[in-house]
């Protein structure tokens, strides 16, 4: 090649150029381009998809009517017959014209709940935004969600408030009936039915009737300082009442009203600062101006606590009972509540008025609350202690069958005629000396002697045979259970309340299934929804543990057994029960019992009583006789309801074998190592239970063969020897854990933990 065939400088350049693919720089573009569109053809479509959606949804919801918008939101609640006990804010309604709302009251409800109320047409994209905005940057303070107040008064006229309604179909709903309401009724009209319809607390609805009830006055003659209370209230009437004994929030809110209208022009910073300036209690009429309660035949202080307990329950379902109108059919038997509450207010004797009671009667077959009572003479107080639920309380000798005896039964197979210690007894790592309210020590006798007499040292003897272990197992499957763990103490008292006793000894009722407590039976929302309850069982124990301790704890009525509640046996009625008394802190200087229960049941009703003072250390030791409250209550309730729906005695299951012991008729779990030593008793005649006591046996033994009687005496002491090394072994793991299990609060001052004569936590009844 010549030197003028070699390519020069810009030949070689531009055969680079030559070969450079000119498509490599728009493909790159086009690639960013084709993933713009993607992004923006997705949005469209969700943007579709969420539009047909809206509509979708908004084509099945509910018609509005001007009825509605004006209406009450009263939730209704019901028995079980259907009849209505309670009706919230069913006081005299006063309904506001437009003409008679003030316009500092529009212009203060206005500011604090929806400032561009007036730009709006239903729905506000830009409050939207806003309120995401401050709530994922933390910047709301608390002022303004994202719903109008059209979406509000839409929410209180046909929606539920509660958690489980919360759905994108329900907000469509709602927002496509706001944007409708805006079409049909001017902005004044709205927020008249606004003002109207609110909760303002203590049951009353709507400003002008919360007008007459704090102040005594109408709206047109409150001033600015109470007008701003009131237009802040709705978002939180109980937080906000000025009837409280705490006013710092009531306070905080008028003033955060205030600041609101200031801002938005409706007010100046001065007059601002002058009403803020007016105490929150100025002007409150105790009377509560003309307000008056509507009624419902039933009187409130007959069912003022279950009522309060059945509030809290919606509430914890996610209801608000206050707004949503709902009607609420309950588990409650009126006739049997209202003979509750007149046998303790009137036919039962007490040791004094300010002596307090709680009872709790639920359904043994499926845990329905059918009767309670909060306390007795309780004066003006609304939705005050419920005594009936408090746990602060010594449940005394009510948790022997709980906490000893049928663990026993479950766990060890124990028939009920087991011997069981009563003797000297010292609580393990202690020089505490466990005594009983005779301060006496019986020696050898039955499982049911003991439990029929309520002796406390075999009870904890029987405890540490369970073990503290297979004891807490039981009773966590009966609903109960604490923080701390329990101890040798707990055998003879729990800190329970009547409520958990009842449900607990309904297992022992229907034999062995223990069903949740509950109130409620259905909730029907504005729209129409209906949601039921239904009972929610499981089996705590074997139907053999079930019958045996209902057998034994029969002859806690019979005087002749030497039983504790002799006091309410009732002729013809198939019942078995337990008592239960603590005694005073030793060296408190109190004489008498602090508490005392009777709690018993049928196979159609379980109940639980106890009685005391609601501060028992500034207060009287129950005598004798002021321990009887409880048992002659629970005696004049149960032969109430026996009457009126009597049940049968029960049938001893497949698993359980009558036999003869001693001249007794005893109980034991078939093909347990006990029952092979029995001949079976085949009699259906229990009246030789009333025959005698636990020293009486020897005529009917001597009745019996001379080598059944070396029999029984080989396996008692056999038994007996075993219970001693188990009694020995336990007590060394139980050394470090002796006191008294924690109460927890209440609005009762807690008592110190009671004890029995000796250093037990019951008295042995």
């Amino acid at each position: 090649m010549t030197s003028n065939d070699q390519p020069t400088r810009s030949d070689r350049h531009r055969a680079d150029y030559d070969d450079y693919d000119y498509d490599d720089e728009p493909r790159h573009g086009g690639l960013v381009k084709h993933i713009i569109l993607w992004i923006l053809g997705i949005i469209i479509l969700l943007f579709v998809a969420g539009t047909a959606l809206f509509f979708y949804y908004a084509s099945s919801a509910p018609r509005i009517s001007r009825s509605e918008l004006a209406g009450q939101n009263t939730t209704t609640i019901y028995d079980d017959q259907n009849r209505v006990i309670s009706r919230l804010g069913a006081q005299k309604r006063e309904y506001a014209t437009s003409g008679e709302v003030p316009d500092n009251l529009k212009h203060a409800v206005v500011a604090i709940e929806d400032r561009r109320f007036y730009k709006h047409h239903g729905v506000d994209p830009i409050r939207i935004m806003g309120a995401a905005t401050a709530n994922i940057f933390g910047r709301s303070a608390g002022m303004q969600g994202g719903s109008t107040l059209t979406q509000q008064l839409v929410k209180l006229s046909v929606f539920s408030t509660a958690a489980s309604d919360r759905t994108f179909k329900r907000k469509a709903q709602e927002a496509w009936l706001a944007i409708n309401v805006e079409r049909h009724f001017s902005k004044n009209q709205i927020l008249n039915f606004y003002i109207n319809k609110v909760y303002m607390g203590n049951g009353v609805y709507g400003m002008q009737t919360a007008a007459q009830y704090y102040y005594g006055k109408d709206l047109d003659e409150l001033d600015l300082s109470q007008q701003a209370l009131l237009a802040g209230m709705p978002q939180s009437p109980t937080y906000y009442n000025p009837l409280s004994s705490n006013t710092k929030y009531a306070t905080q809110r008028r003033n955060e009203v205030l600041n609101a209208m200031v801002r938005s022009k409706y007010i100046s910073q001065a007059q601002a600062n002058q009403a803020a300036s007016e105490s929150i209690t100025d002007g409150l009429d105790p009377d509560h101006g003309n307000t008056s309660n509507n009624g419902t035949g039933v009187k409130e202080k007959v069912i003022d606590a279950y009522v309060k307990q059945v509030l809290a329950d919606l509430e914890a379902k996610g209801y608000n009972p206050y707004n949503d109108g709902l009607k609420v059919h309950t588990n409650l038997d009126l006739d049997d509540q209202e003979h509750l509450y007149d046998a303790a207010n009137n036919s039962v004797s007490f040791q004094s008025d300010q002596m307090q009671t709680g009872v709790a009667v639920t359904d043994p077959h499926n845990g329905q609350v059918v009767a309670m009572l909060g306390g007795r003479h309780t004066g003006n107080v609304v939705y005050g202690l419920n005594r009936a639920v408090q746990t602060n309380r010594s449940s005394g000798s009510t948790a022997k069958p709980l906490m000893d005896y049928g663990p026993a039964i479950e766990y060890l197979q124990w028939p009920t005629f087991k011997r069981v210690q009563d003797t000297r007894f010292v609580y393990p790592g202690t020089n505490k000396v466990l005594r009983d309210f005779d301060n006496q020590y019986k020696g050898s006798m039955t499982m049911r002697e003991a439990l029929v007499q309520s002796r406390n040292v075999p009870a904890i003897r029987t405890l540490q045979e369970v073990g503290i272990k297979r004891a807490t197992d039981f009773v966590n499957g009966l609903g109960i259970s604490q923080k701390d763990p329990y101890t040798l103490q707990s055998g003879i008292a729990l800190y329970i309340s009547p409520l958990q006793i009842s449900a607990a000894y309904g297992a022992f009722a229907n034999g062995g299934t223990y069903y949740r407590p509950y109130y409620i039976s259905s909730i029907t929302t504005q729209d129409g929804n209906v949601k039921q309850f239904n009972p929610q069982g499981k089996r705590a124990m074997s139907k053999a543990t079930a019958y045996m301790i209902t057998e034994m704890l029969k002859g806690v009525f019979n005087a002749s057994e030497q039983g504790s509640a002799s006091d309410a046996k009732l002729d013809g009625v198939n019942q078995a029960g337990k008592t239960g008394t603590t005694n005073y802190p030793s060296g408190s200087g109190h004489s008498g019992a602090m508490d005392s229960w009777m709690a018993g049941y049928t196979k159609n009703y379980s109940i639980a009583v106890w009685t005391g003072y609601d501060h028992p250390m500034q207060s009287p030791g129950l005598s004798d006789q002021g321990t009887k409250s409880a048992i002659l209550l629970y005696r004049d309730l149960m032969d109430y309801l026996d009457s009126q729906n009597h049940a049968s005695n029960w049938s001893m299951p497949d698993t359980v074998e009558a036999v003869r012991v001693n001249g007794k008729r005893q109980f034991v779990i078939k093909d347990s190592k006990w029952a092979l030593e029995y001949a079976a008793d085949d009699s259906d005649d229990d009246s030789d239970q009333d025959t005698s006591s636990s020293s009486s046996a020897s005529s009917s033994s001597r009745s019996e063969s001379s080598s059944e009687r070396d029999s029984e005496n080989s396996s008692s002491r056999t038994e007996e020897s075993s219970s001693s090394r188990t009694a020995s072994s336990a007590s060394a793991s139980s050394a470090s854990s002796s006191s008294a299990p924690a109460a927890s609060s209440s609005s009762a001052s807690t008592p110190a933990p009671a004890q029995s004569s000796g250093n037990g936590n019951g008295n042995g009844q």
